[in-house]
């Protein structure tokens, strides 16, 4: 422990006898991580060390400061293309910023992520995880994958594209199809199909690996460079060094803002990995202390000359199926990276940038949940809806206002479900204890000289106004000789003053009919509410309640219990 704060608890209990699975899990890890380390920097213009530096650091700072023995963290596609969004938008605010290295931008929100996560921690914002529904989710993710999609076009021909958006890029191609350097494409496409045949056949060895070992290969045996093929180039031998970006170099607005939306997006996405995994393997999963190791995993990779991860998927899914039992796994995995920085990176400098095209375009496929978005259609239309709206803001308005449309889109989920709450009249039936609603049970008989009326939601000011025009009309449909309107407050948790207001005009309606408003369960936060906004006081304390029962015993001497 360091003061209060828990490390190392992904290592705790240690065995000898862990190192027999976490030794080949950990170089499981680092063979399927090596080829996307190197192809995601690329989505956000980065140079492809910073893709290996983070695969190595942050996998550290996790098994120092990360609750779980089984996630591993690492660059992620949808991380990286908000990254580069966010890199977009600090440099278009400010001229300036583009003389910076873009390296130290992707360090700085790095950094800015981490102390996200630092602040949530400290607030108990963990709750934040599921501020994005997986329906919004799911149509955000979507929409970032065919934004993937379009921007391997110029690695896959050789042609430069200078256009932005959906449309744009492709059109711009085919006009430029002259400029296409063919064997490239060729490539690049033959290196998509062999992924995909990977798969299709569930062979052992991994396809983007495949991919490297062949491409390379290839690349070494008939000089792709010498015949105009694009390659990786030149990657520093040796562990990152430590360094501080220049974050006084850039405008604190663009970099705050872009830090916010990135650690929104992958903490969201990150806890669903994180509890789905967790679902399968037992482990509980806490939101709040995921904070700190997602935050120790970001703010590394800021101090090393490297840009802002997530928890991996396919990382801790090879983790689980080669049986890994704790971080060492991830820590095994950060030393093999470091081995093939030191001794690969000639072989790596002549890999194909056609091949990485592939390994972006099969890993911007995978973001594209078919099946979950036809769950969502079987299980909810609306929320289908959601998810294309989320889907069409990453498409329409970039990536970065993606977000925004997709946490707006959320807002207005939220503000659906609960804006019309669920009420309804209720009575008894014959020989059955309790009340029923009578629409749904039309068996159900209301009760002789009362009305009970139930309403499955707060009182808020977006839906006060709603709800007093619904008391209203049925006050006034009520059956001559009603004595008294008993409200079932049971399920609502919370009343503000707007609320207030239109219950206040409810007893109004009720009293020029002579009819005794009554409220029963009512909660005690909400019942201050209507002390001060002197609600109580025009029905009279003694028309509260603790139940139904007790209400209409009182006023006409019936519980209307069977």
């Amino acid at each position: 422990m360091i003061g209060s704060l828990p490390v190392l608890r992904g290592l705790a209990g240690f065995k000898k006898d862990w190192l027999r699975s976490d030794i080949p899990a950990g170089l499981s890890i680092a063979a399927v991580g090596l080829p996307s380390a190197i192809a995601y920097p690329a989505i956000a213009g980065l140079p492809p060390e910073t893709g290996i530096y983070a695969s190595i650091v942050a996998p550290i700072a996790y098994a120092i400061f990360g609750p779980s023995r089984l996630l591993i963290v690492g660059p992620d596609a949808a991380t990286m293309t908000v990254l580069a969004a966010a890199m977009a938008a600090i440099i278009a605010a400010d001229p300036a910023a583009a003389n910076t290295d873009r390296v130290a931008i992707a360090s700085a929100l790095a950094l800015g992520v981490g102390v996200f996560c630092i602040l949530a921690k400290l607030l108990r914002l963990g709750v934040l995880a599921s501020f994005l529904s997986r329906p919004i989710l799911v149509g955000f993710f979507a929409g970032v994958s065919l934004s993937i999609l379009v921007g391997q076009i110029s690695r896959f021909t050789g042609v430069k594209i200078e256009s932005d958006g959906l449309l744009a890029p492709v059109v711009e191609i085919l006009r430029k199809a002259a400029l296409i350097h063919w064997p490239s494409l060729l490539f690049g496409l033959s290196m998509f199909a062999l992924l995909w045949i990977v798969k299709a056949f569930d062979l052992k060895i991994p396809g983007p690996v495949l991919v490297v070992v062949i491409s390379v290969v290839l690349s070494a045996l008939f000089d792709f460079r010498g015949h105009g093929m694009a390659v990786v180039g030149d990657i520093p031998s040796g562990f990152p060094s430590f360094s501080l970006p220049a974050v006084h170099q850039m405008p604190l607005d663009q970099l705050v803002l872009g830090s916010a939306v990135i650690f929104l997006v992958s903490f969201g996405a990150g806890i669903v990995t994180a509890r789905s995994f967790g679902s399968r393997t037992g482990e509980d999963v806490d939101a709040n202390q995921e904070l700190i190791g997602l935050g120790a995993a970001n703010i590394a990779p800021g101090l090393f000359g490297s840009f802002p991860i997530s928890m991996s998927d396919s990382r801790t899914a090879i983790n689980l199926s080669t049986g890994g039992v704790s971080q060492l796994a991830g820590l095994v995995s950060a030393a093999t990276l470091v081995a093939a920085l030191v001794f690969l990176h000639s072989a790596l400098r002549i890999l194909p940038i056609p091949a990485l095209a592939a390994i972006l375009a099969t890993a911007a496929i995978s973001l594209i949940d078919v099946q979950e978005l036809k769950k969502i259609w079987r299980i909810s239309r609306m929320e289908f809806v959601f998810a294309l709206i989320a889907m069409w803001g990453a498409i329409s308005f970039g990536v970065l206002n993606g977000v925004v449309v997709a946490v707006a889109a959320t807002f207005v989920y939220l503000l659906h479900k609960t804006m019309f709450p669920r009420d309804g009249l209720l009575g008894h039936i014959e020989g059955r204890h309790g009340f029923f609603d009578l629409a749904r049970f039309p068996e159900a008989r209301p009760v002789e000289g009362a009305a009970v009326f139930a309403i499955q939601g707060n009182i808020l000011f977006y839906n006060a106004d709603y709800v007093r025009m619904r008391l209203t009309a049925v006050a006034r449909e009520l059956a001559p000789g009603t004595k008294c309107f008993v409200l079932d407050a049971s399920a609502i948790t919370h009343v503000d003053s707007t609320g207030a207001v239109a219950l206040d005009a409810v007893a109004d309606a009720l009293a020029k009919r002579d009819i005794v408003f009554a409220i029963a369960d009512l909660s005690q936060e909400s019942r201050g509410i209507l002390e001060r906004a002197g609600v109580i006081k025009k029905i009279g304390i003694h028309n509260l309640f603790n139940g139904r029962e007790e209400a209409l015993r009182a006023l006409i001497g019936n519980s209307a219990e069977q």
